[in-house]
């Protein structure tokens, strides 16, 4: 229509927020038309602002679209609420097909001995690892939107499970070094004999009647069920915004500070020793102080076997790092491993004739779902937190970065979903959390992956050891499980080699990471998170509390200014000081905002106007006392006139002050008058709207505004401009 043509022509005329700022009248006047057109639309947008913004009319709007109930609405939210049914009828099976069954079926021979291998940092038998890694591919098939992203068992929150795992067991009166009634009892439930489950017990009876490792277990899902509904109530809360708050400084430094944790926790398992489990703050200096205690008890074969272990992973990762270009798929050399070790052990009696601690046995099938321990989840609410918190922040950040690498979009509101109903789900039947894990998905990624259909895949493989596979590890080395566990740390480990190139890039990063890293291996994993997090904001604050402040010169012959300490061959600008402040303007660097202002333009204007009304004070003596003894007035007076200032006008360059808050307003408010009354104007320039607005509302620029135009300028140059017509004005005035 002509009324949006108009309207799109003024946004190309009429930009900026405020073109006009100390511009001369004549400009204006030159453009009636524009004028005219301006105040036509300008009426028009009022309207149709106040009709679309009154507060009645968008509550009834909103509550109409969101309670009305049609086939189509209907039909949209199931859509939206599982993604498969908009991209699968969709579906080039000729184009995808391969790729996805190859990064299905490499990705499920990798998580088969991860699984089994994760287990040991859950406190939790292998058999649930396996249940987990089943169920959690086949959900975010249907509810996810990410189409690489690979959701599982993950090392951090197997080892956050395990912590917590362990200090219930160690409440309810276990004994966490003793394997043997945990592998007796693991599965006593699964006969037909029995009519009790762990998941219909109360709490009190759950320990006695239940047995160690059906007690586990029901902490487990207990503790995975409540992060999964944090997860779907962080996404119908629109809570995403909380995952903002860790930094990749922090994820950085917790990733590789639970990675020493984890790394701590296997090192029994290498040398095969029985220490006593840690519970609390400080499990990572008080592990190796039993290590070493109990050193002299390492089982020879487990230490051959580890050390045999670690040498051939590692090198073949390294190998396939080095040589990734050439191979079309990546060597499954941990499930490699896996069977070699199982056969050495299971035909060199290992177990039986050296004591190596084996995986023990683990059932086929599946057992039937139960109700997660709801007795049990008021212990476990606040360990759940931090859970679902690093859960989420972890997919979300995983799916946005595939998503921008092969260019399409996600919804990060929908991944809170999916990764929330992959835990609340799989707690029914027998799982505990899961996540997006880094390691799978650039797997997943490299082997050709195109849609979700590769976790199907993924899940089949899964399926397969669980149905026909699953007794043939018994034999299996724990030792191994913790080399597998090791060897996968390795890019979290290589973090510190980054440390001087991170310190190089931003020392307040690698602050923050060196702290998160520590508190989280020193402390607690769940407190590091927390140090980072609030380390990390207490950085921000200290850094807008004593920003970078600079005195501004002009580039020669242009309009442009910058700061002269940083730029050579600078004019200053007579009769003028321009002061940049480099941060938004509020309460915690208000007092720094004022000390560097007085001390970048040599003038404190509360001291000089002190001074000044001392001077005057004398000069109205002398001039007394001239009269009495007859002095020469004159001769009296010239030594009592004050210093003058060599200039007239602050120009404030507020292009990085991004908002003002009470405190902020009341300090340039107060700068405006006491420069004023030393007749020194000060212009603010280059403010963006929403400081504008805030100026507007505080009353800044006088009764309806009507000194704005004196007060505020677009740009530098053009409060330079005001200033020099200022003081030619002034000097034309003193002259008559």
């Amino acid at each position: 229509s002509d009324w949006n043509e108009t309207w799109h022509k003024l946004l190309g005329i009429f930009r900026p927020p405020y073109p006009f700022f100390g511009c001369p009248s004549v400009l204006i006047s030159a453009l009636p038309s524009i004028a005219e057109a301006g105040e036509t639309t300008g009426s028009k947008l009022k309207k149709f602002r106040l009709q679309n913004s009154h507060p009645d009319t968008i509550i009834k709007t909103k509550l109409r679209k969101s309670c009305s109930c049609t086939t189509k609405r209907l039909k949209n939210i199931v859509m939206n609420f599982f993604p498969v049914l908009q991209w699968l009828p969709k579906y080039h099976c000729r184009e995808y097909i391969w790729g996805d069954i190859m990064s299905g079926v490499v990705i499920g021979i990798i998580l088969v001995p991860q699984a089994i291998a994760y287990s040991l940092l859950a406190g939790l038998k292998p058999i649930y690892s396996l249940y987990t890694s089943f169920f959690a591919n086949i959900i975010y098939f249907l509810m996810g939107t990410s189409r690489h992203v690979s959701v599982g068992i993950f090392s951090l929150l197997s080892l956050m499970v395990g912590q917590v795992v362990d200090r219930e067991l160690l409440l309810a009166g276990f004994d966490l070094n003793d394997d043997d009634d945990a592998i007796s009892n693991s599965y006593e439930w699964n006969g037909n004999n029995s009519n009790v489950t762990p998941f219909n017990l109360t709490l009190e009876g759950l320990s006695a009647e239940c047995g160690k490792e059906c007690y586990a277990i029901g902490v487990a899902t207990a503790l995975t069920f409540l992060a999964g509904v944090y997860q779907v109530l962080m996404g119908v809360f629109r809570l995403g915004f909380v995952s903002i708050y860790l930094s990749e400084s922090v994820l950085d430094g917790f990733a590789t500070g639970a990675s020493l944790t984890i790394l701590t926790a296997q090192v029994k398992y290498l040398i095969g020793i029985k220490i006593p489990r840690s519970q609390g703050h400080g499990i990572f200096l008080t592990t190796w102080i039993n290590i070493f205690q109990n050193i002299s008890q390492a089982n020879l074969c487990d230490v051959i076997t580890s050390v045999v272990c670690i040498v051939v992973l590692v090198a073949a990762k390294e190998l396939g790092d080095r040589y990734k270009h050439k191979l079309k798929i990546p060597l499954p050399t941990e499930l490699v491993v896996i069977v070699v070790a199982t056969l050495v052990s299971h035909y060199g009696k290992l177990n039986e004739v050296y004591s190596s601690s084996v995986s023990g046995a683990i059932p086929t099938g599946f057992i039937p779902p139960q109700l997660p321990n709801f007795n049990m989840m008021h212990r476990v609410a606040l360990d759940a937190v931090p859970l679902a918190i690093v859960g989420f922040a972890f997919t979300i950040s995983l799916s946005e970065m595939f998503a921008k690498k092969y260019a399409y979009t996600v919804r990060a509101n929908q991944e809170m979903f999916a990764i929330g109903f992959c835990n609340i789900i799989p707690s029914f039947f027998h799982c505990f959390a899961t996540s997006a894990a880094l390691a799978k998905t650039l797997v997943k990624s490299s082997t050709g992956c195109q849609t979700q259909v590769s976790s199907v895949i993924s899940a089949v493989v899964v399926l397969l050891v669980l149905l026909f596979l699953a007794p043939l590890f018994y034999s299996l080395q724990k030792c191994v499980l913790a080399c597998i566990i090791i060897v996968s740390l390795r890019g979290a480990l290589r973090k510190f080699r980054d440390v001087p190139q991170r310190y190089h890039m931003n020392k307040v990063d690698t602050l923050v990471w060196c702290v998160t890293v520590f508190s989280s291996a020193l402390i607690s994993t769940e407190m590091g998170l927390l140090i980072g997090v609030l380390f990390s904001m207490l950085c921000i604050v200290v850094r807008t509390q004593r920003p970078r402040t600079a005195l501004l010169g002009q580039i020669q012959s242009t309009a442009f200014y910058e700061d002269d300490w940083e730029y050579e061959s600078l004019c200053p600008v007579p009769n003028a000081k321009i002061f940049r402040f480099e941060a938004p303007l509020y309460y915690a660097n208000k007092d720094f905002f004022l000390k560097s202002l007085y001390r970048m333009t040599g003038l404190d204007p509360t001291l000089e106007a002190a001074k000044r009304k001392k001077n005057e004070k004398k000069q109205k003596e002398g001039n007394r006392g001239t009269i009495v003894k007859g002095l020469d007035q004159a001769d009296t007076a010239l030594h009592l006139v004050p210093n003058q200032v060599d200039f007239q006008t602050i120009i404030i360059d507020c292009s990085s002050v991004t908002f003002l808050d009470t405190a902020g307003i009341i300090t340039l408010k107060e700068i405006l008058n006491d420069y004023t009354e030393l007749k020194i104007a000060v212009l603010l320039a280059c403010c963006n709207p929403s400081v504008i607005d805030s100026l507007k509302r505080a009353g800044y620029f006088g009764k309806d505004c009507k000194k704005m135009h004196e007060l505020l300028f677009y740009s530098i140059h053009g409060a330079v401009q005001f200033a020099r017509g200022r003081k030619l004005l002034g000097s034309r005035v003193q002259s008559l």
